[in-house]
C-alpha cells in the first residue's frame, strides 16, 4: 500500500495535551461509549509516516463506516473509507485508486457500528501515560492485519491521536488538532464512485 496511507493511516511528534491535574486512566467501557456516541467529526490533522514524512490536512468522520482524509497542497491525495472499502486516490497519477477492504485495516475497529473495546482479545494494551489514556487494539479475528494505538484525553473524553502499525511493522501516526463534533456531513463527501468520476 502506498506510504501516504498504508493501512497504517498515518509516528508522532510530541503532542501536548491540556488535561486536569487529577486525570486518570479512562475505562474501556467509557471509551467504547465515547466512540459509539460519535456521529460526525471534523478535525485538522498532522500525519507523520514511518519514513518521517510530515503531511497535513483535514479529517472527516461519519460513523459508522465513513472517513475522509483531505491532504493540503502540495500533496494531491485523498483517502476515503466508505461502503466497507478504503480507496487511496493519488492526484499526481492517472491510475485508478488503490482499493482495500476496510475490514483488512485497523481503522475498522473505530469505524465499526458497535465498538466494544472490552471484547475478548481486542485490546492488547491499556495504559495511562500521565497525560492520556493509551489503548492498543487489534481485530481479534484478524490480528495479522496490524494494530491501532489510540490516545484519549479526559474531561470530556476526546480522541487526540492514533498510531497504526501495519502487517509489516510500519507505523503511521495521525495527530488531531482543532476538532468539531456533531456537524452535518453529506454522504457525498465519502462517495468513492463519485471521486472516481472526477466529482471531488
Amino acid at each position: 500500500m502506498k506510504r501516504i496511507f498504508a493501512p497504517a493511516v498515518l509516528a508522532a511528534s510530541v503532542a501536548v495535551f491540556a488535561v486536569p491535574a487529577q486525570a486518570e486512566q479512562i475505562s474501556l467501557n467509557a471509551l467504547s461509549a465515547y466512540l459509539n456516541g460519535m456521529s460526525t467529526l471534523r478535525a485538522a490533522f498532522t500525519q507523520i509516516s514511518d519514513d518521517g514524512t510530515v503531511q497535513t490536512g483535514t479529517l472527516y468522520i461519519k460513523r459508522p463506516g465513513k472517513m475522509r482524509f483531505e491532504y493540503n497542497p502540495p500533496q494531491k491525495a485523498l483517502v476515503l473509507a466508505s461502503n466497507n472499502s478504503v480507496a487511496i486516490f493519488d492526484g499526481r497519477s492517472n491510475q485508478p485508486p488503490e482499493v482495500y477492504p476496510l475490514k483488512r485495516t485497523p481503522l475498522s475497529i473505530i469505524l465499526a457500528k458497535n465498538v466494544n473495546l472490552a471484547q475478548a482479545n481486542m485490546v492488547v494494551g491499556h495504559d495511562f501515560d500521565g497525560t492520556a489514556t493509551v489503548v492498543t487494539a487489534q481485530d481479534p479475528e484478524n490480528p495479522e492485519i496490524g494494530s491501532i494505538q489510540l490516545k484519549f484525553t479526559a474531561e470530556p473524553v476526546e480522541l487526540r491521536q492514533w498510531v497504526i502499525t501495519d502487517n509489516v511493522g510500519s507505523t503511521t501516526t495521525v495527530i488531531l488538532g482543532e476538532t468539531t463534533a456533531d456537524i452535518s456531513l453529506a454522504n457525498r463527501l465519502f462517495d468513492i464512485d463519485r471521486v472516481r468520476r472526477g466529482e471531488n
